[in-house]
């Protein structure tokens, strides 16, 4: 017994996607223009016959397309018509056409790929019609002036890159301008994640959120915001759980760093900073437990990991810091290096960790993964300062001597 043909499947899979889009665009009607019933494009019948024609005229000519074309132009010229209307009426959307010629599309689709693409065009199709209110939303809240931010950075991560030389040296360090560019958009990238995970996925994020999510892009300026708050008559308890919680995410950013750029690094960095980044978060969770856990804003401050300007510091930062690195190693060995990165530490320690990663130093991987753990050490304790310093006694004391016994027995596991 011989199977369906597949022309039959193609027009039957034709059918069933059109009515559904037709039907769906129906409820979309009812629900947002339902004083618009003779300003529509059909019905749900109208759209199973536009995939049904587009399937059959396709398949009459499939190599000039000139029949599938032509009624193609005849239905929009018919749109076009009633679009005349639309306009003196003072309505101008043309959504029901960009849906008709979507439905149009089927039947060449189910020919001409797998039932895959049909069926992503027909999810989209659903998911946009739905999401109306929520896309609303999202465009009235997004900050405009962070696109384009991503657009330049995108046009200089897929231009610029790829014209970079991978081969040779920059004069007196051991790295090419391309893996030095990319590890300034890959840290850029990571951090502008997290910054718009924060801001518009959790957009009444409370403070351990905060905490949370801060700690992926920055932990030390998430611990100052917060322990501002703390000062200033904040849930004290949740504050500290928070600022934990920011320090805890920075192992494990930093051993994600790790990971991409050096995986040999990374994997004798993996069970240290697991092990720190989960006793910070049981720690965060008891203090969060005392706490009222209310979902308060927490006013985070709006700055763009991802704007041009930090981007380019950065790299500055970081060509900076390879110079040094590979002095000190140079002139004093291991034990200038483990010195200078206890010092790095009350610093930013993104571009000090790329240059131990992407560089070439006459230094063993172990004194390449201690020089890290003492960094990622000794940042805690500047943010057990900054805890005290910006949220008193009162307010940082808790947070920053627990952030400062994670960042001391970091040092001590390194040095053991």
């Amino acid at each position: 017994m011989t199977g369906l043909s597949p022309d039959l499947i193609h027009l039957i899979v034709t059918i069933v996607f059109s009515f559904l889009v037709g039907m769906e665009l129906k409820t979309y009607r009812q629900q947002y223009h339902a004083k618009e019933e003779n300003l529509f494009f059909g019905t749900a019948r109208t759209y199973t016959l536009i995939g049904i024609l587009g399937y059959v005229f396709y398949k009459i000519d499939p190599v000039h397309f000139i029949p599938y074309i032509a009624v193609l132009l005849t239905l929009s010229l018919l749109f076009f018509i009633l679009y005349t209307r639309k306009i003196e009426e003072g309505k101008s959307s043309i959504l029901p056409y960009v849906v008709m010629l979507s439905v149009y599309a089927f039947g060449p689709l189910t020919e001409c790929f797998e039932l895959w693409m049909p069926s992503l065009l027909f999810v989209l199709i659903v998911f946009l019609l739905n999401a109306k209110q929520s896309l609303q939303r999202f465009s009235n809240d997004i900050n405009m002036h962070e696109f384009e931010t991503l657009a330049k950075m995108v046009l200089l991560s897929a231009v610029i890159l790829p014209l970079l030389p991978n081969t040779h040296s920059i004069p007196y360090l051991p790295i090419s301008p391309f893996k030095m560019w990319l590890a300034v958009v890959v840290i850029s990238g990571i951090s502008y994640g997290g910054y718009l995970v924060q801001k518009y996925v959790f957009p009444s994020k409370g403070y351990f959120l905060t905490g949370i999510f801060g700690g992926t892009y920055s932990s030390t300026a998430t611990t100052v915001v917060l322990a501002r708050k703390a000062k200033v008559g904040g849930d004290t308890h949740v504050i500290n759980a928070s600022i934990i919680a920011a320090t805890s995410m920075m192992y494990l950013r930093l051993l994600v760093i790790a990971s991409v750029f050096n995986f040999s690094v990374a994997k004798p960095l993996a069970f240290p900073f697991i092990v720190a980044a989960t006793v910070g978060m049981l720690i965060a969770f008891v203090y969060l437990k005392k706490g009222e856990r209310k979902m308060a804003s927490s006013d985070f401050v709006d700055n763009n990991p991802l704007e041009l300007g930090t981007a380019f510091l950065f790299a500055g930062l970081f060509v900076l810091m390879m110079l040094i690195t590979h002095y000190v190693i140079n002139h004093y060995g291991n034990g200038g290096l483990q010195v200078l990165s206890f010092i790095i530490g009350f610093t930013d320690i993104d571009p000090f960790l790329l240059s131990l990663l992407t560089g070439k130093y006459t230094v063993a991987q172990t004194g390449l993964v201690t020089a890290i753990m003492i960094a990622a050490g000794s940042n805690n304790l500047l943010k057990a300062v900054y805890a005290v310093w910006f949220g008193g006694w009162k307010g940082g004391a808790d947070s920053a001597v627990w952030i400062a016994l994670l960042g001391l027995a970091t040092i001590g596991w390194a040095l053991h």
